[in-house]
C-alpha cells in the first residue's frame, strides 16, 4: 500500500480507545513487576531477568516503530514472535525471583498475543505485503 493508505481492518479489532488504558495497565503492571525483581535480587541477583526485560521492551518500541513509523506489517510478524518469547522468558525469570513478578507480566504475554493474531490477519488483509 502506498503512503496514506487505510490498512484494512477485521471486524474483531478493538475501538482504537481501548489501546491506550490497556497499554497504562500492561506497562503499569511491567513496571511493578521489576520493581518486585529488583527489590528482592537487585541487579546482582537478577541482572540476566533484568536485562532481559529491558532487551523486550526495546523490542515493544520496534515493534511500534515497524508498525506506525515504517507500516512494514510484513516484519512486525516475525517480530512480535520474537518479543512473545522475549516476554514469555521474562516471565519465567521473574517467577523464579518473586512469583507475583512472574504472575504480572502474563497479562502483556496474552495481550501481544492477541496482537500477534491481529498483526496476521492485518497481512493477510493487505494481500501478504507490507503497508
Amino acid at each position: 500500500m502506498g503512503e496514506g493508505a487505510a490498512l484494512s481492518k477485521p471486524g474483531w479489532t478493538p475501538p482504537s480507545a481501548v489501546f491506550g488504558p490497556v497499554w497504562m495497565a500492561l506497562y503499569l503492571a511491567m513496571g511493578v513487576a521489576a520493581w518486585l525483581v529488583w527489590r528482592r535480587a537487585g541487579f546482582s541477583g537478577a541482572g540476566t531477568a533484568l536485562g532481559l526485560f529491558i532487551g523486550q521492551l526495546a523490542l515493544n518500541a520496534l515493534w511500534s516503530y515497524l508498525f506506525f513509523g515504517r507500516q512494514r506489517i510484513d516484519l512486525v510478524g516475525l517480530e512480535i514472535v520474537v518479543l512473545g518469547f522475549a516476554i514469555l522468558g521474562v516471565a519465567v525469570l521473574f517467577w523464579r525471583v518473586d512469583r507475583l513478578a512472574g504472575a504480572l507480566l502474563l497479562p502483556y504475554f496474552i495481550w501481544v498475543g492477541y496482537a500477534a493474531s491481529l498483526n496476521f490477519a492485518f497481512w493477510r488483509l493487505s494481500g501478504g505485503r507490507g503497508v
